[in-house]
């Protein structure tokens, strides 16, 4: 089940809504855990079992990791949650990756292939492994107490409105929040969040969906037969599908949790309007890249190593590292390379470049850095990314793609909203929309606003069963 189909919008979310406002406190996060769990069901019922039988498991040795009186007894059972973890992500998500790889080379030098399955990835498991890792990571190093209840810490990992794409989000973070929300449950919170749902179902439905037809139709075209403004067209498609899915999704995430009391880090913040890619990585998949700095970064030694030539390589294996998160192909591997190699040289010399330059080059720059790796993103084979980008190159501008009048608006307005924050008014604005108080003016306003692109957004959906997401691949 996806948060921008009618089953959801229509059926799924205001039962929960209801049931969960007129359950009495004790009962909320029991409400909250069988609607997760008939979430997840919906598209995976076998999955389900696993995600309950690893929580199960890491909830108990955690416990016994925090009563242990040895530091030695503590290593042990860390060693073996995480293990655990990381073995079923390795093992449902890269097992297909590994044999086949192994299979290539065992044909290149004539041995007989080994015999093997394909394995599903289970929904949302790589967002749910890394919680599970910050949940046990954070109770060995006493940055918080582990839950006593097991209940409460099965509704912090399988919690449906961020179990599928995420954001990602450290236990210590949401910890106070499982076991009492009552700051949080206001009108006027409930209210934000319904606009903060309703202005990421907006982005997702009526932005990145349009976009991924025009992507996957030129995408699906020979490249050979391609001419450089139709492959323009297609990447810049990709380019805005990719982002406004994703942050559409998070928002939507974020928004249903204030609805309900939770306060959810952000995930996004306008990456297309950075002006380096060192700070485009701060605004891109917030939370990911936070987990990355703490669990990975750090533990490396991050930037207090003995040798600028080791903190490049830490700071390169950890983007290597995110681009293999995101999937197991070779070609999430090269764009983690791809990202992290600019991230080493503008640590060597690039940023001092970029102060000379005025700043709208810098984020165009960036921007077309950015758009380059989204090339390697899309396609999988290296070969074909290579003459996809050639022919980008090429500048042939005489197009078999025909740009109609509402593909001129979509572009517009994807143009629009992706720089929104380029100009001081345009950040005044989101801060105004996203993180100011609201009066009954202004909630009138907004009301009426996302009542419309709630209706237009249902639409939408209900006219086309066009409705492709991303991250549910990851």
């Amino acid at each position: 089940m996806v948060f921008s189909s009618t089953i959801f919008l229509l059926i799924f979310l205001p039962i929960f809504l209801i049931t969960y406002y007129f359950a009495h406190d004790k009962y909320k996060n029991i409400v909250i855990l069988v609607f997760s769990c008939l979430f997840y069901s919906w598209g995976a019922p076998k999955f389900l079992f696993v995600i309950l039988g690893s929580t199960f498991i890491d909830f108990h040795l955690v416990k016994w990791m925090d009563r242990s009186k040895t530091d030695l007894h503590r290593k042990i059972m860390l060693s073996i949650s995480v293990g655990i973890n990381l073995g079923l992500l390795i093992y449902f998500k890269y097992s297909n990756f590994f044999i086949d790889n192994l299979n290539a080379a065992l044909s290149t030098f004539g041995y007989n292939e080994i015999a093997w399955a394909k394995l599903i990835l289970p929904i949302g498991i790589s967002f749910y492994t890394f919680e599970t890792i910050t949940y046990v990571f954070d109770v060995y190093r006493r940055v918080h107490k582990p839950l006593t209840n097991f209940w409460d810490y099965q509704t912090y990992i399988i919690l449906f409105p961020k179990l599928i794409a995420g954001p990602i989000i450290r236990y210590h973070d949401l910890a106070g929040q499982i076991t009492d929300r009552k700051e949080n449950e206001t009108i006027d919170n409930k209210l934000i969040g319904m606009y903060r749902f309703i202005l990421g179902l907006s982005k997702k439905v009526l932005i990145a969906n349009y976009m991924a037809g025009i992507a996957d139709e030129i995408f699906a075209t020979e490249f050979n037969n391609l001419d450089s403004f139709s492959a323009w067209i297609g990447i810049l498609a990709y380019t805005f599908q990719i982002y406004f899915d994703f942050s559409g999704y998070s928002d939507m995430a974020i928004g249903i949790g204030q609805m309900i009391g939770f306060k959810f880090p952000e995930n996004f913040n306008n990456p297309y309007s950075s002006r380096s890619i060192t700070e485009f990585w701060r605004r891109w998949h917030i939370t990911l890249g936070s987990w990355m700095r703490n669990y990975l970064y750090i533990p490396l030694g991050g930037n207090r190593v003995d040798s600028k030539m080791r903190l490049y390589f830490n700071l390169w294996l950890v983007f290597l590292a995110s681009g293999l998160w995101h999937g197991a192909s070779w070609n999430f591997i090269f764009w983690g390379a791809y990202h992290g190699l600019f991230l080493v040289l503008e640590r060597v010399f690039l940023l001092r470049l970029y102060e000379k330059i005025p700043n709208i080059f810098r984020v165009g720059l960036t921007f077309l850095i950015v758009l380059i790796g989204w090339v390697f993103f899309r396609i999988e084979g290296f070969s074909e990314a290579l003459q996809f980008l050639k022919t980008m190159f090429r500048f042939d501008l005489t197009s078999f793609y025909h740009i109609n009048f509402k593909t001129y608006i979509i572009f517009t307005l994807a143009t629009i909203f992706g720089f929104f924050t380029v100009s001081k008014l345009g950040q005044k604005i989101q801060d105004m929309v996203y993180f100011e108080r609201y009066n009954n003016r202004k909630h009138l306003l907004f009301f009426t606003i996302c009542s419309v692109l709630f209706l237009i957004s249902v639409g939408s959906i209900v006219r086309s069963d066009f409705n492709p997401f991303i991250y549910f691949r990851f």
